[in-house]
């Protein structure tokens, strides 16, 4: 069994040392444990005695070179002795050679490197203890079966370290080793547990096509260049906790069949695991991402708790595929999540992003809400977030909600002013929470071609700026549509504007129903498929009052027919006197019973000054009669009549579409 090592130090090691080569600078000398019976370690051993010491090794001898320096030659001369000659491969028992340095290339795998020896698919039958130990040059491990434990803890590679297609049939101990060039696991077997806690990748890290049976314990480790995990297979837990990606994290087609963790871990570069699979839970609480993280075509099978988690760059789930209930908690920029399939419930809860949800599909209830404050972690810490410090606001606005079925979606406190809509199933059964906020029209008064044009205050959707903007004579303010979201007219944005108008109503929101039946029936009076005849009916509709929301506008036009009434009816219908009542009557000779006549002259039209304080009073007093329907019962000409039956007509349907507008605004 190997001894237990300690670090280079002026203290001596725990096991009878060499002493080779004191100095006042190093009393200890060389560190290296004697060769049984002799008192100096192998590479200090005269030549006969170590040619004995070979000679008597056989495959799958004991060995303990704890702390002794080996050059080629002397690594040559320990491996040959102990080659099996049926395979032709070094073969070990428990092998210890802790705190050993090896100067030049260890080469304890299949390749063969400028003309070395070749010491391919080394088998360590027992323990293969490496701890503490130095590799100046090449460590290669590859095809290598270990047997037993497989003891690198704090280990130093200096150049590239090979363990691709080794096998580890127990535990692998790698925590805290250093690999200062690239490291090569690809296609390695972990059979048992594998520990790289607090390990150091300096150069690239390749793990691609790996199988880990038992653990995979990278907790605390750094990887300052790129980190290959691609099809990877983690059949027990992975446990990346506060793990550090420098450079990129490529768990591409991984498949992680327990838990995966990657909580507080930061990806400074990419991080990739689209098309990874997460057969339990997946956590990335705290983890921070610098750049984008993709996570497209990813499957969690499982409850999945992503985040609360920062993210400065793109976070990608689109075909992304959710079968247990989901918790995302993102800080973003943008959130794409195009395609994704939701099985289970799903709670999306965001600052900063904008989200990209279209034809997403899921079948139970999907929330995407709004966090106004940061989030908070387990300890009550709020989570850092310097690197969305540049960002305008915490907004979540949605992009898109395209192709989307939102029987079972709630949105709460997002902006919606560049959502796109159109080709959203059951739109009338979306769930508004709290203050979710539209585009609304240019401000202030535009001139048009020949008119001005000045735009009521209303929400407006997304769309509906893009197909203004688009017209010919459209005017400054209206938004420009962005390469890719394509152009729809009003005849696709009616059904839009009727269902979101049925949402607010049965939100029971009805002066936010107003809006979107205002927008409705704009659709309705520019679609091009519409009859004239009903668009012209819309156009009056329209101008009169808004689509009997605009109770101003009704008042103007009240105002104003009641003005021109009363001008009529003093200039034409008030005669030029107010006849009064004659009697006539025939007295019988001799006397008898009287009998008289009771009439009134006919009105005369008003000549001479028409535009008296008395004749306005009269008119004015006929004119708000006709507003309720009432007669004044005021004498008029013939012409008066007729102005007074058509305001009576006209006045008081300007007056209802007022008081329709005002409840319409009020309405609860």
């Amino acid at each position: 069994m190997p001894h237990p090592s300690s670090e280079p130090s002026p203290t001596p090691p725990a096991w009878p040392h060499c002493g080779h080569g004191t100095t006042p600078v190093d009393p200890v000398g060389c560190r290296g444990i004697h060769v049984p019976g002799h008192t100096a370690c192998l590479a200090h051993l005269d030549d006969t005695d170590r040619d004995a010491y070979l000679a008597g090794l056989t495959p799958g001898a004991d060995i303990d070179h704890c702390g002794t320096t080996f050059t080629q030659p002397l690594l040559d001369a320990l491996l040959d002795a102990l080659r099996d000659p049926a395979t032709g491969h070094p073969h070990f028992g428990d092998a210890g050679f802790g705190s050993a340095t090896f100067q030049g290339r260890a080469l304890f795998g299949s390749a063969t490197f400028r003309g070395d020896a070749m010491f391919e698919s080394a088998i360590f039958e027992g323990d293969a203890g490496f701890r503490l130990a130095t590799f100046e040059g090449y460590a290669m491990f590859g095809s290598a079966t270990f047997q037993g434990r497989a003891l690198f803890g704090s280990a130093t590679f200096e150049g590239d370290a090979g363990f691709g297609s080794a096998t580890f049939q127990r535990d692998a101990g790698f925590w805290s080793a250093t690999f200062e060039d690239y490291a090569d696991f690809e296609s390695a077997t972990f059979e048992g547990d594998a520990g790289f806690r607090s390990a150091t990748f300096q150069g690239g890290a390749g793990f691609g096509s790996a199988t880990f049976q038992g653990g995979a314990e990278f907790g605390s480790a750094t990887f300052e260049g790129d980190a290959g995990f691609r099809s990877a297979t983690f059949e027990g837990g992975a446990d990346f906790e506060s793990a550090t990606f420098q450079g990129g994290a490529g768990f591409w087609s991984a498949t992680f069949q327990d838990y995966a963790m990657f909580g507080s871990a930061t990806f400074q570069d990419y991080a990739m695991f689209g098309s990874a699979t997460f057969q339990r839970y997946a956590m990335f609480g705290s983890a921070t991402f610098q750049s984008d993280a993709r996570f497209g075509q990813a499957v969690f099978e499982q409850s999945v708790s992503l985040g609360p988690l920062v993210c400065a760059g793109r976070m990608k789930l689109s075909g992304a595929v959710f079968g247990g209930p989901a918790t995302l908690s993102f800080a973003a920029r943008r959130l794409e999540c195009r395609r994704t399939r939701w099985s289970s419930t799903a709670e999306l809860r965001l600052r900063y992003a904008t989200v990209d949800f279209a034809h997403a599909v899921f079948e139970y209830p999907l929330t995407i809400a709004a966090e106004a404050d940061p989030f908070v972690l387990p300890d009550g810490q709020p989570v850092a977030e310097q690197a969305l410090a540049d960002a305008p606001d915490a907004t979540v606005r949605i992009a898109s909600l395209r192709g989307v079925d939102a029987a079972h979606l709630v949105l709460a406190d997002v902006d919606l002013s560049g959502c796109l809509f159109t080709g959203t199933v059951h739109l009338d059964q979306l769930r508004l929470e709290g203050n979710c906020s539209f585009d609304a029209v240019p401000p202030r008064t535009h001139w048009g071609r020949w008119r001005p044009v000045r735009f009521t205050q209303r929400r407006t959707l997304a769309e509906e700026h893009h197909w203004r903007a688009s017209r010919p004579a459209a005017v400054r303010g209206w938004n420009v549509a962005v390469l890719g979201t394509g152009r729809v007219g009003p005849l696709q944005l009616a059904p839009v504007y009727r269902a979101l108008r049925k949402a607010f109503e049965d939100g029971k929101h009805e002066p936010g129903a107003a809006d979107f039946y205002y927008g409705e029936m704009e659709m309705r009076r520019h679609a091009d498929h519409i009859p004239r005849s009903e668009r012209s009916l819309l156009t009056a509709y329209w101008a009169l009052s808004g689509y009997g929301l605009r109770a101003s506008r009704a008042l103007g036009w009240l105002a104003a027919a009641m003005l021109i009434t009363i001008m009529l009816l003093v200039g034409f219908g008030l005669p030029k006197d107010f006849p009064k009542q004659e009697a006539t009557g025939t007295v019988p000779p001799g006397g008898g019973k009287v009998t008289f006549e009771i009439d009134k002259a006919d009105p005369q039209n008003p000549t001479g000054d028409r535009f008296t304080g008395e004749r306005f009073e009269k008119a004015l007093n006929v004119t708000l009669n006709s507003v309720v329907f009432r007669s004044s019962g005021q004498d008029l000409t013939t012409t008066g009549t007729y102005i007074e039956m058509a305001s009576r007509v006209t006045e008081p349907v300007l007056l209802g579409l007022a008081v329709l507008a005002v409840r319409n605004r009020v309405k609860r």
